[in-house]
């Protein structure tokens, strides 16, 4: 069931939108975060406020997914440089291990 709400402004002490005389009536194009289906439509960015607040939530996940991936990248890379410097420099297997191990 679809809610349709009386297209009344809160900006404007609840008088009639004025749609596309307004600076805050915009067009929003993409995809609908809730359902998947292409949104093309109009309307108050007051009323768009919660829908991009749920799209802006998933692209920051998607985001902390990103990052913790390259770190994990990034730790696994900064092991073997420490190893081959400590192979470098001459320090055995065992040595290596515990001094990786225990950081």
């Amino acid at each position: 069931m679809r809610f349709e709400s009386k297209a009344n402004c809160p900006l404007d002490g609840f008088k009639p939108c004025r749609q596309h005389e307004c600076a805050w009536f915009m067009q929003i194009r993409g995809t609908d975060p809730n359902t998947g289906k292409e949104v093309d439509e109009w309307g108050c960015s007051m009323a768009w406020i919660p829908t991009l607040l749920i799209e802006n939530s998933q692209q920051q996940r998607s985001t902390g997914a990103a990052v913790e991936s390259f770190r994990n990248e990034m730790v696994k890379s900064n092991e073997v440089s420490q190893r081959v410097l400590m192979e470098t420099i001459g320090v055995s297997r065992p040595v290596q291990t515990m001094i990786l191990e225990n950081k």
